[in-house]
C-alpha cells in the first residue's frame, strides 16, 4: 500500500487543533492542518480573548469613580469604541500569527483552507482542489453561536461573533440568554454605558452554577443599572423606520433598543464536512460522538474541544489534544479527565468557581456541612462601594473533603485557578483549616472558617 501523505490531518486551527498538530509535529511526524477562517478559532478570534480585552475596557469607569475614595481627582473621562476594536483586532492578529507559526516552525504544514472528508483517510483542501491523505484524522472545528431561526425576526438580531466588530457602540441592547457568554456581554455593554436589557427563560441566571452566586450577581448587576429580564422570552424582532429595534416580548412587554444579541446556545461545526459519508457517528445536534479516549465511531478518525460537545472550554480542548497525542503517537493510552474544572465568569463583580455546587453535592451526598462568608472587600471600603464579596465551601460532612468552592468578588477567576488544585487533589477543609491565613487578603477567609455556617442532610437545610 502506498505511503500516505500525512501521520496526521487536522481539520480546524483552534486551541486544540493547533496544540495536537504542533505537538505531534515536534515527535517527527508528518502533520498537516487546516483552518477555513482564521488560527486561534473560536477562543483567540471570537471568544476567550477578545471577551477579555472587552472585559478590561468596561471595567474602567468603576475603577475611575474608585479612584476619588483614595485621594485621586480624574478628569471627566470619554470613550471611543472604535480605538478598542482597532487594538483588539491588533492582538487578535498578532495572536493568530502565533498560533500558525507555531505549527509551522514544529515542521508541520499548514493551509487556509476549507477541508472535508471524502473518505476515511482522504481529505479535499477545498481552497486548492486537491485532495490529501492521512493515516489518522482529528476533526477540531468547534462550534458557533445559535442563529435560533425559529425566533422571527433572527437575521435582524447580532451572536458574540459580531459583538466584536460593531461599527458603532450602541446606546441600548437586549441580550437573550442566560448562561456565561450573555452575563459576560450584558455586564461588558452596560461598563461601556450601554443601557442594557438580559432577558432569560429561566427563573435564575447561570445554570449550573452555586445558587449563592447566582443570586449575589444577579442582585449586583441590576443594582449597577442592568435589566434582567427572567422567565421572559423574546416572541419577535421588528426593525422600526427610525432603525431602532423592538424586541417583543412573551409576557407582552416590548423594549427598543439598537442591537438584539442571541446568546442562546451554540451548534458543533460539522454540517457538509463529511462526516457521515465516512461514516462518522454524529449526535442529534450535529457533535462528533466519541469515547473515552475521544476516537470517533471511525478508528481512524477522531475529535476533541466543542465539536464533541462534552466541555465548552478552551482548556479543556487543549487538554484533550494532548490526552490525543498521548494515545495515538506515544502509546500511551489516555483518558482526558474531565472531572472537577475551574471556570469563571468575567461578570462584574467576577466569579469563580470549582467542584461541585451545594445542590449537586447535595444529590450525591447524604451530608453537607457549608462553610460561607459574605463581606465587603478592603478595596471597596474607602471607595465607598458597597459591593460584597462571597465565599462558600462546600464540604462532605462524612469525610471533610472539600467538593467545591465558589467565589464572587474581585480577582474570583484567579483564585479558582489556584482553588481547583486544592480540590482536584481532595484536599480536606482540616487541610484547609492548617493553612496559615494571608492577611489582609479577601481570601484569608477560606481558611479561617472554622464552623460551618449551615449543614444540609438528605438534601435539607437543617441549622
Amino acid at each position: 500500500m502506498a505511503r500516505r501523505d500525512y501521520d496526521l490531518f487536522v481539520i480546524g486551527g483552534g486551541s486544540g487543533g493547533v496544540r495536537a498538530a504542533r505537538v505531534t509535529a515536534g515527535l517527527g511526524k508528518r502533520v498537516g492542518i487546516a483552518e477555513e477562517y482564521r488560527f486561534g478559532g473560536t477562543c483567540v478570534i471570537r471568544g476567550c480573548v477578545p471577551k477579555k480585552l472587552f472585559v478590561y475596557a468596561s471595567q474602567f469607569p468603576e475603577h475611575f469613580a474608585d479612584a476619588a475614595g483614595y485621594g485621586w481627582t480624574v478628569p471627566e473621562a470619554t470613550f471611543d469604541w472604535p480605538t478598542l476594536v482597532a487594538n483588539k483586532d491588533r492582538e487578535i492578529a498578532r495572536l493568530e500569527g502565533l498560533y500558525q507559526t507555531g505549527v509551522e516552525r514544529s515542521g508541520g504544514d499548514t493551509f487556509r483552507s476549507r477541508a472535508t472528508l471524502v473518505d476515511r483517510h482522504t481529505v479535499l483542501l477545498e481552497a486548492e482542489g486537491r485532495e490529501v491523505t492521512a493515516d489518522h484524522i482529528l476533526i477540531a472545528v468547534g462550534n458557533r453561536p445559535s442563529p435560533h431561526e425559529a425566533l422571527p425576526g433572527h437575521e435582524l438580531c447580532i451572536t458574540s461573533n459580531e459583538a466584536f466588530h460593531l461599527e458603532r457602540l450602541p446606546k441600548a441592547i437586549a441580550i437573550a440568554g442566560g448562561g456565561y457568554i450573555a452575563v459576560e456581554f450584558a455586564n461588558i455593554f452596560h461598563g461601556l454605558g450601554v443601557e442594557t436589557h438580559l432577558v432569560y427563560r429561566g427563573k435564575e441566571i447561570l445554570s449550573r452554577f452555586d445558587m449563592d452566586v447566582r443570586r449575589a450577581l444577579h442582585a449586583a448587576m441590576e443594582k449597577k443599572g442592568i435589566a434582567i429580564h427572567c422567565e421572559r422570552i423574546f416572541h419577535g424582532i421588528e426593525r422600526g423606520a427610525d432603525g431602532r429595534l423592538t424586541a417583543h416580548l412573551s409576557d407582552g412587554g416590548t423594549l427598543v433598543v439598537d442591537e438584539v444579541m442571541l446568546a442562546l446556545g451554540r451548534i458543533p461545526n460539522t454540517e457538509g464536512l463529511g462526516l457521515e459519508a465516512a461514516g462518522v457517528e454524529l449526535a442529534p445536534n450535529g457533535a462528533v460522538v466519541v469515547d473515552d479516549y475521544s476516537r470517533s465511531s471511525v478508528d481512524n478518525i477522531w475529535a476533541v474541544g466543542d465539536v464533541t460537545d462534552r466541555v465548552q472550554l478552551t482548556p479543556v480542548a487543549i487538554h484533550e489534544a494532548m490526552c490525543f497525542v498521548d494515545t495515538v503517537f506515544r502509546s500511551k493510552p489516555t483518558k482526558p479527565d474531565h472531572d472537577c474544572i475551574p471556570t469563571a465568569v468575567f461578570s462584574q463583580p467576577e466569579i469563580g468557581t470549582v467542584g461541585l455546587s451545594e445542590d449537586e453535592a447535595a444529590r450525591r451526598h447524604e451530608a453537607l456541612d457549608i462553610y460561607r462568608a459574605e463581606f465587603r472587600p478592603m478595596r471597596n471600603t474607602l471607595a465607598g462601594r458597597d459591593e460584597r464579596m462571597l465565599l462558600k465551601i462546600v464540604v462532605d460532612a462524612a469525610t471533610r473533603r472539600v467538593l467545591g468552592v465558589h467565589v464572587l468578588g474581585p480577582d474570583a477567576g484567579e483564585l479558582a485557578q489556584v482553588l481547583g488544585i486544592a480540590v482536584k487533589a481532595g484536599l480536606t477543609k482540616d487541610d484547609f483549616d492548617r493553612t496559615m491565613a494571608l492577611h489582609p487578603t479577601a481570601a484569608e477567609e477560606l481558611v479561617t472558617m472554622y464552623q460551618p455556617s449551615y449543614r444540609v442532610r438528605r438534601g435539607e437545610r437543617v441549622s
